[in-house]
């Protein structure tokens, strides 16, 4: 899933900024590549400071989650003995290339992938018991984290990440457009409504759609049995006739132009561009939706001698003052206590940062799915756009 982070000044990393100690003595003793515009480059200042005097960091923004799972893909695949030969004599060239990150950005719906092909390590659970706010998040972020070997949820299993960051999808809409109407989006339902024909734009992705679908239907976003839900096809059909265009990347410039008058997205795209334009509004949909969450994980291969930092960098992104900085700043919900009130927050993203609680326990993670039932949802998607 190619879910992307738009990127303002306040929230991404200045280079000067990241590579803490290049020109200096200290050795480099923390690796972290993490999401562009997810940490603010505040919180990485006020890390670097709380280290010892000996200690370093290093923090390099990529641009895409899907950028990072291939990092960690080429980090696991055997280098050739000729390349080694005469990269080596180029300044920063195994730095910026082949050093394995100690920590790394991983999207939750990538995390049984990345568990899968043996390219991520599971954290050590008696470093995570020791930290002080592992014991107080939500179970349901130390369930989503908790798998066995292959990827899938399982209590008995380890714990392969530390969540830092969540969002949801939202329908967002123009404001003007629905004044004229006299409604506004509330739920999922509304999209089927008449004057919508030809007016929104979708993701271009399966999971999200039927999704959304199977949640009008009072069904679970990982619903396994699709072809026993007479009403899907039919629905989907239905709703394919209400929209003008699928996609993942650029469904907000059209919305913002006037092309269309409502778009399903994610919330780590939509918040920035409503601070932007004011005539765009956005809803989570009453009867739940997905969620995403943004995973610390450890590379496979990541040195050792840095364990004491890369835990310290996790407890430190859960501490309240420090979570509140990175929900505000990066305009995305936090999975530990961060004191937040109306009043921190710009209007038009108040409904989205302070979430009814009852919608988001109906809301749910897109949860691995076996090959077999994802080749449905996808053949399924395909079909009811022809």
């Amino acid at each position: 899933m190619d879910r992307r982070s738009f990127l303002l000044g306040t929230s991404s990393l200045a280079l000067s900024q990241l590579l803490f100690g290049c020109g200096g003595k200290k050795q480099i003793k923390l690796n972290v590549q993490l999401l562009k515009g997810s940490i603010p480059s505040q919180v990485a200042d006020k890390f670097q400071k709380s280290l010892q005097k000996e200690a370093d960091s290093k923090f390099i923004p990529i641009e895409q989650i899907q950028d990072l799972f291939q990092q960690l893909q080429s980090w696991q695949q055997p280098k050739a003995r000729n390349q080694q030969e005469w990269t080596r004599y180029i300044p920063f060239w195994g730095e910026q290339k082949g050093d394995i990150a100690d920590l790394l950005t991983l999207g939750d719906y990538w995390l049984q992938a990345a568990i899968a092909q043996k390219l991520i390590q599971p954290l050590e659970a008696e470093q995570i018991q020791k930290l002080k706010q592992w014991s107080v998040l939500d179970q349901k972020w130390q369930k989503l984290v908790t798998r066995d070997e292959q990827g899938n949820l399982n209590p008995q299993g380890k714990i392969w990440g530390a969540p830092y960051r969540w969002g949801s999808t939202v329908i967002v809409y123009n404001r003007d457009k629905f004044q004229q109407l006299g409604w506004k989006p509330k739920d999922w339902g509304d999209l089927w409504r008449g004057e919508l024909q030809k007016r929104i734009s979708l993701l271009n992705q399966p999971r999200e759609v039927i999704g959304l679908v199977l949640k009008k239907l009072g069904q679970s976003y990982n619903t396994e049995n699709i072809d026993q839900i007479p009403a899907l096809e039919t629905e989907l059909r239905s709703l394919n006739q209400q929209v003008k265009f699928y996609s993942s990347n650029t469904y907000l410039e059209p919305l913002i132009t006037g092309d269309t008058w409502l778009a399903v997205g994610w919330s780590s795209d939509v918040m920035p561009v409503l601070v932007r334009y004011p005539q765009l509004a956005a809803v989570i949909p009453q009867s739940g939706t997905a969620i995403w969450a943004d995973l610390w994980v450890r590379p496979t291969g990541a040195k050792k001698d840095s364990l004491p930092y890369q835990y310290q960098w996790i407890d430190f992104c859960w501490q309240p003052n420090i979570a509140k900085e990175i929900s505000l700043l990066t305009k995305s919900n936090s999975p530990s206590s961060t004191n937040i009130v109306l009043s921190d927050i710009q209007e038009s993203l108040q409904n989205l940062l302070l979430a009814n609680p009852e919608v988001i326990q109906k809301s749910e993670f897109l949860l691995p799915l076996s090959a077999s039932v994802v080749k449905q949802y996808e053949s399924l998607f395909a079909k009811i756009k022809t």
